[in-house]
């Protein structure tokens, strides 16, 4: 059995859900379409003219590519222009795109911790950069019969609720007689049309994030027996669990500058990167962020870095590093080339596991435009 389009898709977005993406960032489905069956995805970094010839060639009906094809919007399609050639390829081969670009980036396990993980910077006591999306949190209310109790509190928390910080399966359970009297042409789960009930029931309460809500609520209306559910969700002034773009912390040792750029380089791949900063110069704390840093020179020295290690660093920005004291290693924007095979790696774990025979495969096509002499 191979999954659809959008089966695939939602699992994308179980790593890097759409709603933690920077404002106006161009991600999601953005040519062809998911309503079809797709043996083989291919992950790439860039969609460009050799990467839809490996498409077409290993028949992959999607790509999931982390940088877009659409920037802004078209006001036609010319298909003697370069990107017009691209999309006409796409759209008579039938090969849907989908892009996952900063939702990716800021994802807990996504391509910022990946980077972080490569230069050997423990995930514990990691921290975000720059605070993007904060997830709302609402309370559940929800009255169930003493028999169908822990019935819909597993189903909740199989959704997604009841999570505080570090604590999950969090709940306050009330007993208490619950009244109702069921209309003509109703058909209660306890009681008959016209009669006053007076049943024994527990009030829930927890926790659920807008993330999840509709999911929990879908959950708890399935589990719950009744034929009209008496149910709250009410927001609430708490602050919820925050996603954030690049990642700084700790290395279990200092190192010099060198050394970290000379690891920068192996782990990521590259002929060549530049250094801000004396190699000789001791490092303990790291910032890294994928693609292209430079707007966060500010945010790392704020956190207390040494280094930040980012991509398309200008000359300005440079000498504004060394003023404020912050060593950078640029290895350039390719690198999220990273993200290829750990996404399809992951995406084909959890196909397999939901039974699809679906295939994944990251791009073997070099996107880097850039050639060092």
């Amino acid at each position: 059995m191979f999954a659809n389009g959008q089966t695939v898709v939602q699992l994308v977005e179980q790593l890097a859900p759409k709603h933690i993406a920077m404002e106006n960032d161009k991600i999601g489905l953005q040519l062809g379409t998911l309503q079809k069956e797709v043996t083989k995805v291919l992950v790439a970094l860039d969609v460009t003219p050799e990467v839809v010839d490996e498409a077409i060639a290993a028949g992959a009906e999607l790509i999931v590519a982390h940088h877009a094809i659409i920037y802004r919007p078209l006001a036609k399609l010319d298909t003697s222009t370069p990107a017009g050639k691209l999309y006409e390829k796409l759209i008579k081969h039938d090969i849907a795109v989908y892009i996952a670009h900063t939702n990716l980036d800021v994802a807990d396990g996504g391509i910022n911790d990946w980077m972080a993980d490569m230069l050997g910077v423990p995930a514990e006591g990691r921290s975000a950069l720059e605070d993007v999306h904060t997830d709302k949190l609402y309370k559940l209310v929800v009255f169930v019969p003493e028999t169908h109790h822990e019935q819909v509190l597993q189903a909740v928390w199989n959704a997604g609720a009841g999570q505080i910080g570090g604590y999950s399966h969090c709940s306050f359970n009330i007993d208490g007689v619950g009244t109702f009297k069921p209309g003509e042409g109703t058909q209660p789960f306890i009681g008959e049309a016209g009669r006053l009930e007076r049943v024994k029931e527990v009030r829930i309460e927890t926790i659920v994030p807008h993330s999840a809500h509709r999911k929990v609520v879908q959950a708890m209306l399935k589990a719950h027996p009744y034929e009209e559910v008496a149910y709250d969700l009410y927001a609430v002034e708490l602050k919820g669990r925050v996603f954030g773009l690049g990642r700084v912390g700790k290395l279990p040792e200092p190192v010099k500058l060198g050394e970290l750029a000379a690891k920068a380089k192996a782990a990521f791949e590259v002929p060549m990167l530049r250094l801000v900063g004396d190699p000789e110069r001791p490092i303990r704390k790291v910032a890294v962020l994928g693609g292209s840093g430079s707007r966060y020179i500010r945010h790392a020295s704020f956190a207390g870095a040494d280094v930040l290690v980012t991509g398309d660093v200008d000359y300005h920005t440079a000498h504004d590093a060394l003023a404020a004291g912050l060593a950078i290693i640029d290895p350039g924007h390719n690198i999220e080339k990273l993200m290829k095979p750990r996404l399809a790696d992951w995406l084909r774990q959890e196909l397999q596991r939901r039974g699809y025979a679906t295939e994944t495969m990251p791009s073997q096509i070099d996107t880097e435009p850039f050639r060092f002499l």
